[in-house]
């Protein structure tokens, strides 16, 4: 028997687009709360307002680590408490190493890797004292299987993987969960740095995912009995082979 979105706070970073915003839609649906995290403070209001009253705005920069650090506070003042904790926030690059430019790699690196971190270690003593709890992560399948022409991209995505196989048994014997939901290619706005060409090549042969399929899958994880975990949950299109 699958569990109840019921009642359950989550928090969700990278909220305001893509699969964040979708995951948010998905549980508020399956009668959750959700405070919507992103620092695009314009974009969040206009979610919550359409998501209804069990959407909740903070404006957060996962980029300022203060900012990270101080977010347990406000999300249970927005919300009364926090079960879920989704670190979906991402940027994206790729391309040729040799042509590449390392500033880039280090603002994704941080926000991919970092942040994420980050933002984990400000909520998940909440998790451990309650004995209860989610963590997910929105990895990749580059972070399973090595994508040659993105290997910036992918090394985070390892690094992500590397995180939530420890973390979760670290935390384990505090009834706190932690998993990664591992999509291939998804229709969000970090494939506008994909070349034109590839972008081309994907939509005529069906190989892109939309965010809802990411978001099913994200909910048949949270509702698994609480003996079970889906540490890894790969989804790609019939089209990829990998």
């Amino acid at each position: 028997m699958s569990a109840s979105m019921t009642g359950k706070i989550a928090a969700i970073t990278g909220a305001a687009s893509g699969i964040g915003l979708e995951c948010a839609r998905t549980l508020i649906a399956e009668g959750a709360k959700v405070v919507l995290i992103d620092r695009a403070k314009d974009r969040l209001e206009s979610c919550c307002n359409e998501l209804g009253k069990n959407a909740f705005a903070l404006q957060v920069d996962l980029l300022q680590p203060a900012e990270v650090s101080g977010m347990l506070p406000k999300i249970l003042q927005l919300a009364g408490g926090l079960d879920i904790f989704h670190a979906n926030a991402g940027a994206y690059i790729g391309g040729e190493i040799v042509s590449g430019n390392p500033d880039e790699w280090d603002r994704m690196l941080n926000l991919n890797i970092n942040a994420a971190f980050r933002s984990v270690h400000a909520v998940l003593p909440h998790m451990v004292l309650q004995k209860s709890g989610d963590i997910v992560f929105t990895s990749s399948i580059a972070g399973i299987v090595p994508v040659v022409w993105e290997p910036i991209y992918t090394a985070s995505k390892f690094a992500v993987q590397a995180f939530v196989h420890t973390t979760r048994r670290q935390v384990a014997k505090y009834g706190v969960r932690v998993g990664a939901v591992a999509p291939g290619p998804v229709v969000t706005a970090l494939l506008d740095d994909w070349p034109k060409a590839k972008m081309e090549e994907a939509l005529a042969s069906g190989s892109l995912m939309q965010p809802k399929e990411v978001a099913d899958a994200v909910l048949f994880m949270l509702t698994r009995p609480r003996n079970v975990t889906i540490r890894d949950l790969v989804i790609l299109p019939n089209s990829v082979d990998l």
